[in-house]
């Protein structure tokens, strides 16, 4: 069936020879993988890869199938052209290791609109504003609300939050629960918008504990995801 979509890059792997498989989450259709048959070895293949650079914003004819784990590109075209996001070093780091969390955290071949538009409109703000090094942290924090495990305020107040049960308590319940600094920057955080995070400070240590953390919420309610190797890479550029 011919349909087209909008679609965000979160990996490509080479296959065979000459082919690419590039998985994609898609606007229709949730997370979906194309096979690029050819395209290492066409003349016009260098300038069809340059889409598939990783959190391109691209906007895709396809011929789908249900039947097939693999689906085929007729027409790429950008839906959305980065000015900084590829170009910038900075911001180049947050793409690569936000594209491998996506990956793992993304799994679902089925439409969630209001996701796509999350991560779409989160990734123009990046490409349009100052290297915030504490995008990442907010982003995937903001995140867990549309994958359903965002933490429940409720009890906002209290000393302690659950990772594992994902709420505020006034006792500690497991080595899951979090106080301290961690705590207060989650609360600082739920709080916080894009547009008004560069009005928090906090040091690299502090920058990795809570990624390290948020990471952590991510393993305990996604049983599919892992830790990105990407992390390494990216502690060393921001801390």
């Amino acid at each position: 069936m011919l349909y087209s979509t909008k679609a965000i890059v979160l990996s490509k792997i080479k296959y065979r020879d000459h082919d690419l498989i590039v998985k994609c989450y898609t606007k229709e259709k949730g997370v979906t993988s194309y096979l690029l048959k050819g395209i290492l070895k066409s003349k016009k293949g260098p300038s069809k890869i340059a889409y598939f650079q990783l959190l391109s914003q691209l906007h895709l004819e396809t011929n789908h199938k249900n039947s097939r784990s693999l689906q085929y590109v007729k027409e790429i075209k950008s839906s959305y052209l980065y000015s900084s996001l590829h170009t910038n070093i900075l911001k180049s780091t947050i793409a690569l290791f936000l594209a491998e969390v996506l990956s793992y955290a993304l799994q679902e071949e089925e439409q969630n609109i209001l996701l796509y538009d999350y991560i779409e409109t989160s990734l123009q703000w990046l490409d349009t504003n100052e290297t915030q090094a504490n995008f990442h942290l907010l982003f995937l924090l903001k995140l867990t609300k549309y994958l359903g495990f965002y933490p429940d305020d409720s009890q906002v107040n209290a000393p302690y939050f659950n990772l594992l049960d994902g709420e505020f308590q006034h006792d500690i319940k497991g080595k899951h629960s979090i106080f301290g600094e961690n705590l207060t920057l989650l609360k600082t955080l739920l709080g916080t918008t894009f547009d008004t995070l560069n009005s928090i400070k906090i040091t690299g240590k502090q920058r990795q504990a809570f990624l390290t953390l948020i990471l952590t919420y991510f393993e305990l309610h996604l049983g599919s995801f892992k830790k990105p190797k990407s992390i390494q890479v990216f502690n060393d550029v921001f801390n």
